[in-house]
């Protein structure tokens, strides 16, 4: 049977191809970002013009993409040099949206210094933007006439782009350099025109230019050359005289308003807070006895004179600092958790040379002890006192501009008895400027000499309303004892140990630990020690070991050096505590321990020998500490084995010559 021959189907034309999965991603990421884009707010003081414009022509962008986007689905060809364009496209609409942003969330005052080249950078990418829509082959589209108008007339807007800056903000640029040229001079600028600077930049309220100010101290943290810095340093002054005199201080926000953490609204971990200053460490270095201070505070007391350690007390073998780099990186990190601005130490005004910095901080200290001096209502007080206690924070130079104002003597007022018990955050903010205000050695001295400053600090250690209060009273009279001849005079004083052995005792741990270094501190003076073993400081040290070990042992090592008999006699329960730490604490609490354990036997005879034999494997431990401890742990530890030894060495022969006797007695007795 013949076959048919097979007929073939007509060959079909290939279609052209479809556009691929990624291409359509990206049209949509073009039609996403625009619409981003055009949700923005154009901005509210600065720059409004352009702003504006930018995001105008990204509403009809976004028109244009959406049309992309259908032509795309009903398989449209893209060629390779329209990918192009698109990719070009979406870069430029990236640039503009952190533009936008950036500026949206920076601070108004430095965006208008910087405002011509903001200006310029506008200008810049709308030119971009026009030339990628010129090279946009509208052709290979079957758009609507309507788009393809649009098109059109978004190259032309595009294209008519220009560089200049607004007259508007460029005014307001050259009255705030007027500001800050008359605060140079020590002209007190007139508060109705700088209220209206101010309020053109939309700092409205106490809020607004307190967020303003931190905006300004972020971006310090974004500049590396000293100019900017300087320039940014300036305005923060100005900023905080304008919110001082122009606005009063509120509890309550605008609606919708957040406000940026500070330094006053979180608990800061201590291990960041330098022992001396109780402050962020903003430039962690180590001192030879293996403690970290920041190294401002630790630069003071060794330039007063001071050869030891702070902390322990420990005679410094040499003054060299040497950074502790980890913990710069670990404050730093902990910093940007906490949404919080961290300066580097080279970020003060001093160390800039600002000097319409310094001016305004001096007028804005000026107004507020002003204010003080009248007769305010408590709110008005507690608002202004905190305003000096923020301020007292920042630098020395302000320290001394709030003390040469006259601020000690009004703030005394306010930690007389029962004002804690009606105004505890008044009491709080008195008590802690004047922490502040101390921490500056010349300022020390107007304390102690103010009439009535050092008996308002004692009576908020002994009776203020709340542990904050009393914790920092406790932290002042520390840096008041930091000082020789106040330590003694401090010392002296039995309602200074009552109160730091009740705070010791009572408070929470933060406040016990202020109390413990302020022990510490006065037991440097051997008078005061007497005082403070009479007092009961070994009885506290045995409470406080296992919850503090580090700060007890080094105050019992500082009492019994300097307590004689009555310290080494008291310190008879301690030894077994001691013993645990020598077996489990840390590198230097066991050094702390030994040098306290060689101490309390050296003096303490027999008895005190024959409770540390109790310990169990006692040897083994000190074998131990020698073996691995610090140079001086092993020197103690070496010296309380010897020691150990000896003891033991009479024991036995004691017992022999003992043994003997009886045989003797026995002998004749038969």
């Amino acid at each position: 049977m013949a076959v048919s021959p097979r007929v073939l189907p007509p060959r079909k034309r290939r279609p052209s191809p479809s556009p691929t999965l990624a291409d359509l991603n990206l049209i949509n990421s073009l039609l996403s970002l625009s619409q981003e884009i055009s949700t923005l707010k154009p901005l509210q003081c600065l720059l409004i013009r352009k702003s504006l414009s930018i995001i105008n022509t990204s509403k009809l962008l976004a028109i244009l993409f959406e049309e992309l986007l259908r032509d795309s689905v009903s398989n449209v060809f893209f060629s390779p040099s329209t990918l192009l364009c698109f990719e070009e496209m979406y870069i430029v609409l990236q640039r503009i949206k952190a533009l936008i942003e950036d500026c949206s969330n920076g601070s108004k005052m430095w965006m208008l210094m910087q405002n011509s080249h903001l200006a310029s950078s506008f200008h810049e990418l709308t030119l971009e933007l026009s030339t990628v829509l010129d090279i946009f082959p509208v052709e290979e589209f079957d758009l609507s006439q309507d788009v393809e108008e649009l098109v059109v007339l978004v190259r032309k807007q595009c294209s008519k782009s220009k560089p200049s800056v607004d007259l508007r903000d460029d005014s307001l640029r050259r009255d705030v350099l007027a500001l800050l040229d008359l605060i140079k001079k020590e002209i007190v600028p007139d508060h109705l025109k700088l209220k209206r600077i101010v309020e053109d930049l939309g700092l409205i309220d106490y809020s607004t230019c307190r967020e303003e100010i931190s905006s300004l101290q972020q971006e310090i943290q974004n500049k590396s050359d000293e100019k900017s810095k300087s320039e940014i340093v300036s305005l923060i002054g100005l900023v905080r005289y304008a919110k001082c005199v122009l606005f009063e201080s509120s509890t309550t926000e605008k609606p919708g308003y957040r406000r940026r953490k500070s330094m006053s609204d979180i608990t800061v971990p201590v291990d960041l807070l330098c022992p001396v200053s109780l402050e962020l460490m903003r430039d962690p270095v180590v001192v030879a006895s293996g403690q970290t201070y920041d190294r401002e505070s630790i630069n003071q007391w060794i330039e007063s004179g001071h050869n030891t350690c702070p902390k322990t007390g420990q005679t410094l073998a040499h003054t060299n600092l040497i950074p502790n780099r980890a913990l710069m990186n670990l404050i730093a990190t902990w910093c940007r958790q906490q949404r919080l601005p961290f300066e580097t130490a080279g970020n003060n005004n001093k160390a800039n040379g600002v000097r319409a910095a310094f001016e305004s901080t001096k007028m804005t200290v000026s107004f507020l002890v002003n204010k003080l001096s009248g007769s305010p209502s408590m709110e008005t007080a507690n608002a202004v006192i905190y305003e000096l206690r923020a301020l007292a924070k920042t630098d020395s130079d302000t320290r001394a501009s709030i003390a040469e104002a006259g601020a000690i003597p009004i703030l005394v007022r306010y930690l007389a008895p029962g004002v804690g018990s009606e105004h505890p955050n008044l009491e709080v903010n008195a008590v802690t400027t004047i922490l502040n205000l101390s921490i500056l050695e010349v300022n020390k001295t107007k304390i102690m000499e103010t009439d009535g400053a050092l008996n308002g600090v004692i009576e908020v250690l002994r009776s203020g309303a709340t542990w904050e209060a009393k914790g920092n009273a406790a932290a002042t009279i520390f840096s008041l004892s930091d000082m020789h001849a106040y330590r003694r005079r401090l010392g002296r004083r039995t309602r200074v140990i009552k109160g730091l052995m009740d705070l010791a005792k009572q408070g929470p741990t933060n406040t016990k630990r202020d109390a413990l270094v302020t022990i510490l501190n006065l037991a440097g003076d051997r008078e005061t020690v007497g005082r403070l073993v009479e007092g009961g400081v070994v009885e506290l040290v045995s409470g406080v070991i296992n919850l503090m070990p580090e700060e007890a042992v080094t105050i019992l090592e500082a009492v019994v050096k300097r307590g004689g008999s009555a310290g080494i006699a008291a310190s008879y329960d301690l030894i077994k505590k001691l013993g645990i730490i020598l077996r489990e604490g840390s590198n230097t609490m066991r050094e702390r321990a030994a040098a306290a354990l060689v101490i309390i036997c050296r003096k303490g005879g027999s008895e005190i020998m024959a409770e540390l034999g109790k310990i169990p494997s006692i040897e083994r431990i000190i074998w131990e500490v020698m073996g691995t401890g610090t140079t001086r742990a092993r020197r103690k530890a070496a010296t309380l084995l010897k020691a150990l030894r000896t003891w033991t060495a009479g024991l036995d022969s004691s017992m022999m010559m003992s043994g003997s006797a009886t045989t003797s007695r026995t002998m004749l007795a038969t």
